[in-house]
């Protein structure tokens, strides 16, 4: 090994351990480890430039502007009375048609945004039934993730895989999405016997749920309309953004421009409220990649896999789509994938058909956060929200549940490529 490929690894490992101990904050973690790499002159400020992936972080902010702007309308609440009305005020019936709104909401929005918007509401319904909103949020946590793997900009993974293996929305929607189906159905079914006979409520609480009035919730009229037709404009844009010749980011940043130029809201407000921290975070974490990719290390990753499988694309599809799951239980997803995307890229380059790698390494590692409370950064949050609510989730009482729900899911999932693939 060259001095160069040393530093490199040392460097990858350090910002990872950081990443992954709690005891330095992600982003300054990777943008310490991005600028050691250049002190260290593993990388030039060039070599930094080009390992970014400027479609992915163009995704993030023109998605994140847009749903700033569009929450302000108060869709997002007028969506979640209506839902319990629609429910007649009965538990298990609402937290069906909250997991799927929550599951479409995390496939066009993200996830995190998703929860932040969904988590609220569900505490304030669950209060006015006076059940234990914790099964809620459990549910809510998975559908987050779940829905989060069927599209191209639901889950940051996919994001970045989509940008990396040039692969378009419709082409999540056929792939990763229709697994989702199949996972979402097994998913119902389970909660069904795990909460369904144990939520009651009273006549007294489901008649406060019918005389909410979900007119009431909406602040801005005019907005919530230009808020519809907008989304409903970047979906079409997103489905056929290969035949328009429009690449997904720039969907995205146009959405973003449109909502600020329409809304009538302060762009100040809004653009601050933009997750700069994470977006940050991408930033270092492609260029701390980028080192180690550089060097050569992610070559001879990929040429040991492949000699580990015998280049056996469907044994390579399944080791990844079972070690992403596991690992995205324990680890973040996004570093994980990040490190395995130039890995991929690189088989690719030896001659293999890496098309259904890419989609084991999206089901795998997104459907895997589901595994633990920290396997995601939506369960991260909305478990806090519930927790500043008093309703505490202890690490211990979402693993019962989440890990065999998420072993269960990536079973399915195999069943799925093997038909699709083998």
């Amino acid at each position: 090994m060259s001095l160069q490929q040393m530093i490199a690894i040392v460097i990858f490992l350090i910002t990872m351990l950081a990443i992954i101990s709690g005891k330095v904050h992600n982003t300054v973690a990777a943008i310490t480890g991005a600028m050691l790499l250049v002190l260290t002159h593993v990388l030039s400020i060039e070599d930094c430039v080009e390992a970014v992936d400027v479609d992915t972080i163009c995704i993030l902010v023109g998605m994140m502007l847009t749903v700033a702007v569009v929450k302000n309308s108060g869709i997002f609440e007028y969506i979640a009375i209506k839902a319990a009305k629609l429910a007649k005020g009965r538990p298990w019936p609402i937290m069906v048609i909250f997991i799927i709104i929550t599951a479409l909401l995390s496939g066009m929005l993200d996830n995190v945004t998703t929860v932040l918007l969904v988590g609220p509401m569900t505490l304030a319904i669950t209060n006015i039934l006076r059940v234990d909103p914790v099964p809620y949020i459990i549910s809510q946590i998975m559908a987050s993730n779940i829905g989060g793997t069927a599209t191209l900009i639901g889950d940051p993974p996919n994001i970045m895989i989509g940008s990396a293996a040039n692969l378009g929305f419709v082409d999540f929607i056929l792939n990763t999405g229709f697994a989702v189906v199949f996972v979402t159905i097994t998913t119902l079914i389970c909660f069904y016997f795990i909460y369904g006979k144990k939520l009651f409520v009273t006549d007294q609480a489901i008649a406060k749920i019918m005389e909410l009035d979900e007119k009431k919730s909406i602040k801005d009229r005019r907005l919530m309309y230009q808020s519809i037709v907008v989304i409903i404009i970047v979906a079409v844009c997103f489905i056929f953004h290969d035949q328009l010749g429009v690449e997904s980011c720039v969907v995205a940043v146009a959405a973003a421009c449109v909502m600020l130029l329409i809304g009538g809201q302060d762009p100040e407000e809004i653009i601050s409220s933009v997750e700069w921290p994470t977006i940050l975070f991408f930033i270092g974490l492609f260029i701390v990649v980028g080192g180690v990719k550089k060097v050569g290390i992610i070559s001879m990753l990929a040429n040991g896999l492949i000699s580990i499988t015998g280049g056996n694309v469907v044994l390579t599809m399944l080791i990844i789509l079972w070690v992403s799951a596991v690992v995205s239980s324990f680890l973040d997803n996004i570093p994980f994938v990040a490190t395995l995307i130039p890995m991929i890229l690189s088989m690719q380059s030896h001659g293999m058909d890496v098309t259904p790698i890419w989609w084991a390494l999206s089901l795998g590692a997104c459907l895997g956060g589901n595994g633990t409370l920290i396997g995601a950064s939506a369960n991260v949050v909305l478990s806090s929200i519930s927790k500043n609510n008093g309703h505490p989730i202890t690490f211990g009482q979402y693993f019962k549940i989440g890990f065999p729900m998420m072993i269960l899911s990536i079973a399915v999932c195999s069943v799925f490529l093997l038909i699709r693939f083998a």
